[in-house]
């Protein structure tokens, strides 16, 4: 009888131990998916907001350049109407890179402000600043962001 119940509490804890260890497996790779997929959200969200960024880079080089060159009035506020689009286009890609990259808000922010500098450039020359400021910018946004997500 001892042996039968050594035998029962033996198998019992086996598959105590069996269950145990495919629990934690099991935890494992569900963590692993989320990290993972957090990783793929944030990758997205700091590359649209690249993307963006560039968009209202040109759309404000393009403006400043008719503006400084005497482009036709019509063309000018066009270009105007086109960077308010773009400008637009940033805030969702912002919010989600502060919300899923938090470890790039600060390069986001300096992009940000590098781009939005650009609006009344002082000169042709002063527009090249600008613009050569925003792509500095930009390639410290692209460089914090493979820092924090490798």
């Amino acid at each position: 009888m001892l042996t039968t119940i050594v035998a029962v509490l033996g198998t019992l804890a086996g598959a105590l131990t069996a269950g145990l260890l495919q629990a934690r497996v099991a935890r494992t790779a569900r963590d692993d998916a989320r990290s993972d997929d957090r990783r793929r959200e944030a990758v997205d969200a700091v590359t649209t907001l690249a993307v963006t960024l560039s968009d209202h880079r040109r759309a404000m080089w393009e403006l400043g350049d008719a503006q400084l060159t005497g482009a036709d009035v019509d063309r000018v506020q066009a270009l105007r109407d086109g960077a308010h689009c773009t400008r637009s286009a940033i805030t969702a890609p912002a919010v989600r890179v502060q919300l899923v990259a938090p470890g790039v808000q600060e390069a986001a922010r300096g992009a940000l402000q590098a781009a939005y500098a650009m609006r009344n450039p002082p000169s042709l020359g002063g527009l090249e600043s600008l613009r050569h400021a925003a792509l500095d910018a930009h390639d410290a946004l692209i460089a914090a962001a493979a820092r924090h997500l490798a």
